[in-house]
């Protein structure tokens, strides 16, 4: 078995894979998992325990939502207890590739995926190519592309589907702060909202390790409705983010330290309705459009795909390579991720695409009036599970555009 791609949902499967014993090989082209590790991973306490993630993935608990803006002014939802955390992406990657090569599957880094396709005798040769642009040709019963947005094996979608295809692209820092400082923002997810803020986006605070925060911020384009390219029309994310530092930590950058500065690209289609699989080419996490676009969130859904395709692999690979069980990954894949998945794409596009102006601020405004009367519970609810039936008529013409 060859996995492509060690993000959550490649290293996961390929952990999950190789603990029933399967000959598993985990490649990425990153030399360093560590590296790249763009993703703020704000996730549920019960997603934690669900995927039986270690405690030491996690960077800090919070118990806390600060929405800021439109404009100067914040909301605040508060919880008795910590409700969740927000992960170390990059020791999460380590983590689970540890754990595959634990039992005794195969690791190694710097390795791009160029093509594959299937041999006369049913097998999958794979062409990767290291650092140094040398080729390397892996035979495996069946490929996983897990290789993210970009789905290095299995391509582009369809072009049926390129109106429902929209992306975000993020920008992200990671600070040494002050103890005040990251005291201020050490037990909350907090997120920047309106116009005058981050245009057809949102920015982000969130608290790591003691003395470090992430400061993001990400704008979604929609190139099928004829948007422009990025930074075409908007100010470039770095120049947006370097204003958010400014405004949220009124001594700029002095006193601060920057660690690390690194960005991303997401893609999804609404309506997740790509091909999944391609005989025995079969797209995980990102290939196949779970990062979700209203909060930019991928990982909690990227692991919810590897542990939906695991115990369809496993029949197969018992089955003697039959590909029957596989027939039914899409299916529970969508049942796995909820009816309310379209329901939250349809509100990001609605949401981030159309805040442009003053009209999109009023609209968002009476949105989280609308929300000031529900617990910090609730919130969560709302934007990790997509709850949006709670609001019921007070959310619909919000949905529908009418107001």
């Amino acid at each position: 078995m060859l996995v492509v791609g060690a993000g959550p949902a490649g290293a996961d499967l390929a952990r999950r894979l190789a603990l029933a014993g399967i000959d598993v090989l985990l490649v990425d082209q990153l030399p360093d998992l560590a590296q790249a590790a763009f993703s703020s991973a704000a996730m549920p306490l019960a997603a934690l325990e669900r995927f039986g993630l270690p405690a030491q993935v996690v960077a800090s608990r919070w118990s806390r939502w600060e929405l800021i803006g439109p404009g100067p002014g914040s909301r605040h939802w508060q919880a008795p207890s910590p409700m969740g955390v927000v992960l170390d992406f990059g020791a999460l990657r380590g983590w689970l590739a540890d754990q595959c090569q634990r039992w005794n599957g195969r690791v190694r880094l710097g390795l791009r995926a160029v093509s594959s396709q299937r041999d006369p005798d049913g097998t999958m040769s794979t062409e990767l190519r290291d650092r140094g642009g040398r080729r390397l040709q892996v035979r495996s019963a069946w490929v996983v592309d897990a290789s993210g947005q970009g789905r290095a094996l299995l391509g582009e979608p369809p072009l049926s589907l390129a109106a429902e295809l929209v992306r975000g692209v993020g920008v992200e820092w990671l600070l040494e702060v002050p103890a005040a400082c990251w005291q201020r923002w050490a037990d909350r997810l907090a997120f920047c909202l309106g116009t005058d803020w981050v245009p057809q986006g949102y920015g982000w605070v969130f608290p790591m390790q003691p003395g470090r925060l992430k400061l993001g911020v990400c704008r979604l384009e929609d190139l099928g409705a004829g948007q422009p390219e990025a930074g075409a029309s908007q100010p470039p994310l770095g120049t947006v983010l370097q204003r958010l530092l400014g405004r949220l930590l009124p001594a700029g950058e002095a006193g601060f330290q920057v660690l690390d500065r690194h960005g991303g690209l997401i893609r999804s289609t609404i309506g997740r309705r790509e091909p999944h699989r391609r005989g025995r080419l079969i797209g995980l996490g990102d290939a196949v459009s779970t990062a979700n676009l209203l909060g930019g969130e991928g990982i909690r859904h990227a692991l919810t795909s590897s542990a939906v395709l695991a115990p369809l692999l496993l029949q197969a690979l018992a089955s003697g390579d039959n590909p029957a069980p596989l027939q039914a990954y899409e299916d529970q894949l969508r049942r796995a991720l909820g009816w309310c998945w379209p329901l939250s794409g349809r509100l990001a596009r609605r949401t981030w695409l159309g805040l442009r102006g003053p009209a999109a601020d009023r609209r968002l405004e009476r949105l989280l009036n609308g929300l000031q009367q529900n617990r910090a519970e609730d919130l969560s609810a709302l934007l990790f599970d997509y709850r949006f039936e709670r609001y019921g008529l007070r959310a619909l013409p919000y949905l529908l555009g009418w107001r």
